[in-house]
């Protein structure tokens, strides 16, 4: 006999998430993944200027602002056929390779860590045994035994004034919370150690792009960081070493703490290989162009199918032809005017609500406000974990080799060997993302040196200047987002957005089914799920957390309206 459950909000995330899910001998049989929420950012740039599209669009979010930006540039350049200087290229690089490291440890440590970290735990462990855990795994500084002995403490004192504030309501003593003691004290150490580098990385951003979140240093055709190495108050070189500083220490996080941590982690719930994948398809796009032109990436693009790494499909252009023709998005089950599947230059974004689901009754025809893209009819699904594959299959360096280091610690604290197949699954997404962590990682210095080199030379260009033609014409710009590809799309007549969309990353993750009934990733991954105990759902968590969920991004209204039959508390 099945049993459904509903867990809403999903809480840890961007945005309001619901899923619905059917379970039978303890897992899931079927899921619906519902976005609650409508915004219609996409309407209210009609008629506006092309040149001030991402300004508005880049509050899409209030997390991925960064991202949006610089996807709404990029379609305007694309639609005029703009190249822009190399120096814009390269700052516009920098801030994506801060804010993505930012991104990436948030995700960890603040928003899936505690799927999997029995905080409560930390309590009973031996902080000495903690630290020569920690020690082990690297020569990070604050790994000593003085760290987990005051963290210990401090989380004493929470729990004595029973002000556990965010830790309230885990599922802490949870069947499938596993880790030692010791283990839990060095990641509940490490957490708020985390907060303190996300930090640093958010200051290179504001750096560099004036302020964050919501940026202010882009424009369509480049960047407004006037460059002039002896004043005081444009970009020079003490502004570029301060980005530079701050970059170094977020480095040497992300290498001897986060990297490490979720190798270690996974490798104690090394079965979690074997669950969550879902759809198997894998799309990615090329970034951190190294030209003006953007003709050569350090991070490649690419599509896989069917989860077979034997054969890629290169992505190796923004223009690419495919991609361009291919991507639609269907709204049978979302809560629009019709039922259509349509190119993103011909979508409308008409909200047509029916109401929410109750969980009494059948599957409504339209269940969510996310649209559902398909590339070729078919779902995709997008993120580290296709960006680590697709670069993997197609000999990237840098990928295979923190891909080869995160499998062999996880392979020895799972005493087993691990290939890169075991990445498609729910902990191989959070593998990917500390992976790609780590290779933005070692690509920071990098891009920040091209910039200072370029700049040394003596080239202060930032800016090409946009002139737009009479008549209509058509551009899309892509961003290998930290949540995956995100594609915003501008028709624009006589100087005017005459439409505009954006098929974000939890769009293309969180959509439902489409006309054909092909399930989302996050509802196929669901199924064959383990729920030990419906009440208490946390491997179903485990999975969407896993995705890094953005809601807010996926569909651009809140009615908690429904009577859950299984109502889930979660953190």
């Amino acid at each position: 006999m099945s049993q459904r459950i509903t867990i809403d909000p999903i809480t840890r995330i961007e945005g309001h998430l619901r899923i619905d899910c059917e379970v039978e001998g303890g897992k899931v049989s079927k899921a619906w993944s519902s976005g609650t929420m409508w915004r219609g950012i996409e309407n209210i740039l009609l008629g506006r200027d092309p040149r001030e599209a991402w300004i508005f669009a880049q509050r899409i979010c209030g997390v991925c602002t960064t991202v949006h930006s610089l996807a709404s540039v990029r379609a305007v350049e694309n639609a005029l056929g703009l190249e822009i200087p190399l120096n814009a290229q390269l700052i516009r690089n920098v801030i994506v390779v801060a804010h993505a490291l930012h991104d990436h440890i948030v995700h960890f440590y603040q928003l899936s860590a505690l799927d999997w970290v029995d905080v409560v735990s930390a309590l009973k462990a031996d902080p000495a045994k903690a630290a020569q855990v920690a020690q082990s795994l690297s020569d990070w500084p604050r790994n000593s035994v003085q760290e987990m002995k005051a963290v210990q403490a401090r989380l004493k004192d929470f729990v004595a004034k029973g002000q556990l504030g965010i830790f309230t309501n885990g599922y802490w003593g949870h069947p499938a919370m596993k880790l030692p003691p010791e283990v839990n004290l060095l990641a509940v150490a490490h957490y708020l150690q985390a907060l303190e580098y996300q930090r640093k990385a958010l200051k290179a951003v504001a750096v560099l792009g004036s302020k964050t979140p919501n940026i202010q240093n882009l424009a369509v055709g480049g960047v407004v960081n006037a460059v002039n190495m002896d004043a005081a108050a444009t970009l020079n070189m003490n502004k570029l070493f301060e980005v530079r500083s701050q970059l170094e220490e977020v480095i040497r996080f992300v290498q001897q703490v986060y990297f490490p941590d979720v190798a270690a982690i996974g490798g104690m719930y090394a079965e979690w290989l074997g669950y969550g994948a879902g759809v198997r398809n894998y799309l990615a796009v090329p970034d951190l162009p190294t030209d003006a032109a953007a003709t050569r990436f350090d991070m490649p693009g690419g599509i896989l199918m069917g989860g077979d790494l034997a054969k890629v499909r290169p992505i190796t252009s923004w223009k690419d032809d495919f991609f361009a023709k291919n991507v639609t998005e269907d709204i049978s089950h979302a809560w629009y005017d019709g039922d259509w599947a349509r190119h993103p230059y011909k979508e409308t974004t008409d909200p047509k609500f029916t109401g929410i689901w109750k969980p009494e009754s059948p599957a409504p025809a339209k269940y969510t406000w996310v649209k559902a893209p398909r590339l070729d009819g078919k779902p995709m699904q997008v993120g580290p974990l296709a960006q680590v594959l697709v670069a993997y299959v197609q000999g990237d360096m840098l990928t295979q080799k923190w891909a080869n280091k995160c499998l062999e610690i996880a392979g020895g604290v799972a005493k087993a060997k691990l290939g890169p197949a075991v990445l498609q699954s729910t902990l191989g997404r959070i593998a990917a993302r500390s992976i790609r962590a780590a290779v933005m990682s070692d690509l920071a210095i990098k891009h920040w040196e091209l910039l200072a080199n370029n700049v040394g030379k003596g080239d202060t260009a930032i800016y090409n200047e946009p002139r737009f033609p009479t008549g209509t014409i058509e551009g899309f710009g892509v961003h290998e987002a930290p949540r995956g590809v995100l594609s915003h799309w501008v028709v624009i007549e006589n100087g005017k957005v005459k439409n505009y969309q954006a098929v974000v990353p939890s769009t293309w993750n969180a959509g439902p089914r489409d006309a054909q009934d092909q399930m989302g990733p996050y509802e196929a991954s669901l199924v064959g799920n383990p729920v030990a105990d419906p009440h208490k759902p946390l491997e179903a968590l485990r999975t969407v957390h896993s995705f890094d969920p953005c809601l807010a991004c996926a569909v651009h209204t809140h009615d908690a309206e429904g009577n859950e039959i299984a109502r889930a508390k979660v953190l």
